[in-house]
């Protein structure tokens, strides 16, 4: 077991782990600590506590000291830079004739390196116009680019429900979202429903998903044999929220309308399958994309 304090440099990002040192941190406390890019100003986001060596990427790094006046003065400073490198490297790209998005820049809290984030089609050849901004910053240049689900996460923004992007709210990190979590939350395969705005599954499709396997373990699914209260029928929707279920009885006629049941009142006699076919996975394949 080892103390640590978990320490965040971006809002809801990813929290790592630090030696405190022998300090009593409380959340929300402004600490200077050495990352693998340098010196770093970064929050508590996790107070002192004790975690199993299992859970450490070592070596673990000791916190530097705890933010002084002159420190936030600086990284307020940088803020402001950034504004300004932001507007130059936009006129850069504009006269180098790019095909590139610049979405954020980012000082390092010592200015040993500059960080411009962008987003693009396909790969580009930036490396005059990393010479260029050297020449223009006198420091260490990095490009990245970044996938749409980064940017909508930089930028932050509304989703379709009217709510703040998760991404920007509290998700510190990207999982994977699958077309097969919408089709298994009974969800329609259109894109415009089901993608955020960035362009890809929307994200709580994967934090939701375990609810949604949980209510399948008692909810027969469409094309299930089931025994009902009026005799035995197949599912024909099922509604895994509610738990209820329209299911057309094998003796009603063939146009007949089919009868809700609650799941309580079904015997499953034999399960259907979620599945997706070739033609709707190759549809929306490009929504899955980080």
């Amino acid at each position: 077991m080892a103390e640590v304090i978990g320490v965040r440099f971006k809002n809801v990002g990813k929290v790592y782990y630090f030696d405190p040192d022998g300090n009593q941190l409380s959340k929300g406390d402004m600490v200077i600590v050495e990352t693998a890019r340098g010196v770093e100003c970064g929050e508590i986001a996790m107070e002192n506590r004790e975690i199993s060596d299992e859970g450490i990427v070592q070596p673990l790094k000791k916190l530097i000291r705890v933010a002084t006046k002159e420190d936030l003065k600086k990284v307020a400073e940088n803020r402001a830079k950034e504004k300004t490198a932001f507007d130059i490297c936009l006129k850069k790209i504009a006269a180098h004739k790019l095909e590139m998005k610049l979405v954020d820049v980012e000082y390092t809290f010592d200015n040993s390196k500059i960080l411009f984030y962008f987003t693009a089609d396909g790969r580009v050849d930036f490396r005059e116009l990393v010479k260029d901004l050297a020449s223009v910053f006198r420091t260490r240049i990095e490009l990245r680019q970044i996938g749409v689900r980064d940017e909508a996460k930089m930028l932050g923004g509304l989703g379709i429900c009217g709510r703040p992007f998760c991404c920007s709210t509290f998700l510190g990190g990207f999982q994977p979202v699958s077309i097969k979590m919408a089709k298994e939350q009974g969800l329609s395969l259109n894109p415009v429903k089901i993608s955020g705005t960035c362009g890809r599954l929307m994200c709580c499709l994967k934090y939701e998903q375990e609810a949604y396997l949980d209510l399948l373990r008692t909810t027969p699914v469409v094309n299930s044999i089931v025994m009902t209260p009026n005799g035995k029928g197949t599912v024909v929707d099922s509604n895994v929220l509610t738990g209820i279920l329209q299911v057309h009885l094998d003796s009603s006629a063939p146009d007949a309308a089919p009868q809700s049941f609650k799941v309580a009142q079904v015997k499953l006699l034999k399960g259907g399958r979620i599945s997706l076919d070739r033609k709707e996975l190759e549809e929306l394949k490009d929504l899955e994309k980080d």
